[in-house]
């Protein structure tokens, strides 16, 4: 196939991506090309003749690897939402010659020379503002990544990371086919017992989409969360837990030895590179610069909701007693969600089904819509006639106040088989802010939401309703971001300061004021009733010591994984982590638990959020705190929202994520305000 952007779509940045013709076959020729483009780009910074400039240097090294992040983000985009065998094996055959080559950056000696010599020129030492941390960033990089080492060592660092590219892209597939080869055929209407209509007709449609009899329900969260909420069968609720927790184990999607080489890999990586443990490695660059820190700071959050957690565990036990009888057997995995569902509804009257008719798609995402309008003077307009890659996928631009495009984005929302499970937002181009104006920017946000079913809209819980609030605020940082330099722009910060934009929207779920923005009757357009309003608020804290002790247990497990020698400890990762996380575990867990076998955010890609899934809940003490200045000046005051955005959503990481923190508050974070507002404060010690 000839290369040239007329037969391959994949080879410009195009903003208006043409998703109707790009193939399998454009993959390999089109990478191929702009590998060989970006080692040029690349050489010729190397070659660059004196004297050095941040304009040949430094703005030239940020703009190297456009082209080719484009196209790479493309193709993994369509890896993940739309996705078929000839494609799985275009991205694996060009998935390990591109880690190479952006792990062989900081490893190229005369690249490396190139920014050192650039680093003692009078202007570097002159530099101010983003450009300065552009250039102790970029030093810093490369030797964290190796630049410092000898060709011996250089050359096991990039054989480790495609290693880690290969393995990783392994471990994503297994856990989307075994997920796939999961399904559960019901035939007797009985059995179905304790299921909301909605969970009923949704598994009616999809039995109807497979060409058979009854319902058919399967591991994609709308359908396994309503099954493990609401199923009065235990027989089934137990098969469906146990396939759920053992994905990827057996079989060709087995991930078990996948996971020990990973963990080994992470720790050579980090060996090699002058760090104790993999951990220390990925968290220098972040707020909590330490596995160390990371772990007292889970250590600290776990000691001061220990006690309620206990508490919360022993009344469900003795609630099931109270409607069973004092013989009532202890709650298993595939218990708690049901009985804490029956305990909630008896406590508060609050039956979360309750709230589905209030929330129609299209309702809510105008809502969101109207919210951040108010708040941050932004218009989001709906587009049509750009090309998608599935039908139900919508377009939208994003304008400022004068009518400027700030963005535009995709948002796909219901689950496929050819997609993988989850929530995520992530970029296409990152516009920068240059002397003639923001060049505008290109993202997507995805979700496996509830579809809709019997010619009714698609009716979603609250919690997919603060999964929408949640992704679109990580949108808005890659929107609304003004910042000079590609690569310090848009959501391009420390992880565990990545979730503050996208974890404080969550908030505006739980305002009256908001909700009746976003919240109204599919059928009467009424806002949801008061009492019902109020027995929702009364039952936000149910059980949030064991919400908490379920995140914090994937933070400890992540971070143990990559600080100790689990397999030298244990012999077994499995069984190491499932030790690790029973801690956390409101029940026993089976002994072939093996959650971690499909953990995609810490395995699915080389890094991720491996040792840094601690980044929720840091950044969730972001947001409780942050959102007091809303609270304090009202939920949609323009003028603490602008605050937000110019100091926050605005600033990418041209600022130290610290420095930006303390901009907006005026202080360092409060743990106080999480566990405020998650109802635990009185049960710790303050």
């Amino acid at each position: 196939m000839s290369v040239n952007s007329e037969t391959n779509p994949l080879l410009d940045i195009n903003f208006r991506i043409p998703f109707d013709r790009i193939r399998a076959e454009h993959v390999e020729p089109a990478i191929n090309h702009l590998l060989t483009n970006a080692q040029a780009r690349l050489e010729a910074i190397a070659k660059e003749p004196p004297p050095r400039t941040f304009e040949n240097t430094m703005n030239a090294l940020d703009g190297m690897t456009e082209r080719l992040d484009f196209a790479m983000s493309v193709v993994k985009h369509l890896e993940s939402v739309a996705t078929y065998p000839e494609l799985r094996a275009a991205y694996n055959a060009v998935q390990p010659q591109v880690s190479a080559f952006y792990s062989g950056i900081p490893l190229n000696e005369g690249l490396w020379k190139a920014v050192q010599q650039y680093a003692a020129t009078s202007e570097a030492q002159a530099l101010t503002g983003t450009r300065k941390r552009f250039l102790t960033k970029t030093l810093e990089d490369f030797r964290r990544h190796g630049a410092e080492l000898d060709p011996a060592g250089k050359a096991r660092l990039e054989a480790l990371d495609v290693e880690l590219s290969k393995l990783t892209t392994k471990f994503g597939e297994n856990v989307l086919d075994s997920t796939n080869e999961f399904e559960l055929i019901v035939t007797e209407e009985a059995k179905l017992a304790g299921l909301p209509p909605t969970a009923i007709a949704a598994a009616r449609a999809s039995a109807e989409s497979k060409g058979v009899k009854g319902w058919r329900f399967t591991l994609q969260a709308p359908s396994y969360i309503a099954l493990m909420t609401y199923l009065d069968e235990a027989a089934i609720r137990e098969q469906v837990y146990r396939a759920h927790s053992t994905r990827a184990t057996a079989g060709a999607h087995d991930n078990r030895t996948i996971i020990s080489r990973i963990l080994q890999l992470r720790r050579e990586r980090a060996t090699l590179l002058g760090f104790a443990n993999f951990a220390d490695l990925v968290l220098e660059d972040r707020m909590a610069h330490s596995g160390k820190h990371a772990q007292q700071f889970l250590a600290e959050l776990k000691d001061r909701t220990e006690a309620q957690f206990q508490v919360e565990n022993e009344e469900l036990a003795a609630f099931r007693r109270r409607i069973e009888g004092p013989n009532a057997p202890q709650l298993e995995p595939w218990d708690v969600g049901f009985y804490a569902e029956k305990q909630r509804q008896a406590l508060y009257d609050f039956d979360e089904e309750a709230l589905r008719p209030y929330f129609p798609l299209e309702r809510v995402v105008a809502g969101l819509f109207e919210t951040v309008q108010r708040l941050y003077g932004i218009r989001v307009v709906e587009q049509s006639g750009a090309p998608v890659w599935h039908p139900e996928v919508k377009t939208y631009g994003i304008h400022d106040q004068d009518g400027t495009l700030l963005g535009a984005f995709y948002a796909d929302w219901y689950p496929r088989e050819t997609k993988r499970g989850g929530a995520w937002m992530d970029a296409f181009i990152t516009g920068i802010a240059a002397k003639d104006g923001v060049k505008p920017h290109l993202g997507l946000m995805c979700g496996n939401l509830t579809p809709p079913v019997d010619g009714r809209p698609a009716l979603l819980t609250h919690r997919e309703v603060q999964t929408i609030f949640h992704e679109f605020g990580h949108l808005l940082h890659h929107c609304l971001s003004r910042v000079e330099l590609r690569s310090l722009a848009g959501t391009s910060v420390a992880w565990d300061f990545v979730e503050l934009p996208s974890q404080i929207m969550e908030n505006w779920c739980w305002e009256r004021e908001a909700l009746d923005l976003l919240a109204r009757h599919f059928e009467t357009g009424e806002p949801i009733p008061e009492d019902l309003f109020q027995k929702m608020k009364r039952a936000r804290n149910f059980r949030s010591a064991n919400a908490q002790m379920r995140q914090l247990a994937f933070g400890f497990i992540d971070l143990a994984l990559h600080i100790d020698d689990a397999a030298a400890e244990d012999g077994d990762v499995m069984q190491y982590a499932r030790r690790i996380l029973q801690e956390f575990s409101p029940a026993p867990l089976p002994s072939d638990h093996a959650m971690i076998a499909g953990f995609t955010h810490l395995f699915a890609s080389p890094v991720g959020y491996g040792a840094g899934y601690y980044s929720y809940k840091w950044a969730e003490v972001l947001d409780a705190d942050a959102f007091t200045r809303f609270r304090e000046s009202g939920i949609f005051s323009r003028e603490v929202g602008l605050e937000f955005r110019e100091k926050i959503l605005a600033r990418g990481d041209s600022e130290d994520p610290a420095e930006l923190y303390r901009g907006f508050m005026g202080r360092d974070p409060d743990l106080n305000a999480l566990l405020e507002r998650s109802g635990l404060l009185s049960a710790t010690s303050a």
